[in-house]
């Protein structure tokens, strides 16, 4: 079997397992009775704490030979941390159970992408191939879930995302290319720290990552609420699923197509990044003024610039700002801002957002993409001063 399709495997469970948690975490607490200031409350605990945890791990991840096998760990350790959410009763042990398995299953993210990356490089595939095949998978999972959802109690959305997370710890494990950390083993724990304390004193670097943080942290709301605004509007669950499968399907065809004609025609990083936050701000404005089915369609084709684009854009623009010996660290920064505490504090601020002004709090994300296309703008310049 070849690398490719190796790598292609990993993101079908690991996408398969996001597909179920993103768009229905919020219908099943819901279904246990809560709020959606809890809600956000616990879907925000483990994105905000990513800033330290996201570092951390990729710290913990560089000490191991092999790549696959903190992969392989934490997928496992993702399948107990949800599962147990499925078992407890109580705001506190969800808050608990949750945390870890989210916590978890982010960090595999970036730790698959930088094994990809590195793959891909070397054996001359194009990353976004085997990654395009993990979007697939979160398409065909929003779709089974929705229609399962409408007859079958909540808790199939626990017992999928455990499953998935034990069988890709097992494929991890036995399936995944043994790529090695480093050349001579993995360095001391101070030097990977150090590597750390280089790219955050850099500016042009943080300054690329806060802006992609923004304009992915403007999903936020999207996330946590829009199957639950979905259903109080009227729309089954199969449609939500349907629309986020949409999403996902025209990320795809971005990915494969689109994506490889960005590069042949030399569009930049940085340009990319500032379409995506463009679109990001017509998405979300649209969506607060409650916006009918059919025009629902068109807006969820934009989820391939605002996130499709930026999440690529912000790939290109770590690895040509980052050092070849902080690429794990480099991604994990990043993923720990968009994935982390900026998504953290929007999806916690999306709770009470929500309740007091249900659709309309789509507006805050406007904001925050908006922001994130102004920091966009201001680290292409400057890129674009000269040395």
């Amino acid at each position: 079997m070849t690398t490719s399709r190796r790598m292609a495997i990993q993101y079908v469970l690991l996408f398969g397992a996001t597909g179920v948690s993103l768009p229905f975490a919020g219908l099943w607490f819901r279904a246990q009775g809560l709020s959606g200031a809890e809600i956000g409350v616990i879907l925000a605990i483990p994105m905000l704490a990513r800033l330290l945890t996201g570092p951390a791990i990729a710290v913990w991840a560089d000490g191991f030979r092999a790549r696959r096998t903190p992969i392989a760990l934490l997928a496992l350790l993702a399948a107990v941390g949800y599962g147990t959410a499925g078992l407890v009763e109580g705001l506190l042990p969800w808050t608990l159970a949750w945390f870890v398995g989210a916590t978890a299953a982010a960090a595999m993210i970036p730790l698959t992408d930088v094994l990809t990356l590195r793959l891909a490089k070397r054996e001359g595939f194009a990353f976004s191939v085997p990654r395009g095949v993990g979007s697939a998978a979160f398409v065909l999972a929003n779709i089974a879930m929705g229609a399962l959802l409408t007859v079958a109690p909540a808790d199939a959305v626990i017992v999928w995302i455990v499953l998935a997370c034990l069988i890709m710890a097992l494929t991890a494990w036995r399936l995944a290319p043994a790529e090695a950390v480093a050349e001579g083993g993995p360095a001391l724990g101070r030097e990977r720290f150090r590597g750390i304390g280089r790219l955050v004193a850099d500016p042009t670097f943080m300054m690329a990552i806060l802006a992609v943080g923004a304009i992915q942290a403007a999903h936020g709301f999207y996330y946590g609420f829009s199957a639950i605004d979905w259903k109080a509007q009227g729309l089954a669950e199969s449609v939500t699923g349907l629309l986020w499968a949409f999403s996902v399907a025209v990320e795809i065809a971005f990915m494969w197509w689109i994506e490889p004609w960005r590069r042949r025609a030399g569009i930049g990083a940085a340009t990319m990044l500032m379409v995506g936050a463009g679109a990001s701000v017509v998405r979300w404005t649209a969506l607060a003024l409650v916006p009918p089915l059919w025009t629902l369609w068109p807006l969820q084709a934009l989820h391939a610039l605002s996130f499709a684009a930026t999440f690529l854009a912000g790939l290109e623009l770590v690895e040509r700002l980052a050092p070849p010996d902080s690429q794990t660290a480099a991604q994990t920064l990043s993923s720990a801002l968009s994935s982390g505490v900026l998504i953290g504090l929007a999806t916690l601020a999306s709770g009470p957002l929500y309740d007091t002004f249900g659709a309309v709090g789509y507006l805050a994300m406007t904001a925050l993409a908006a922001v994130g296309g102004l920091l966009a703008l201001a680290m292409r310049l400057d890129l674009d001063q000269p040395t």
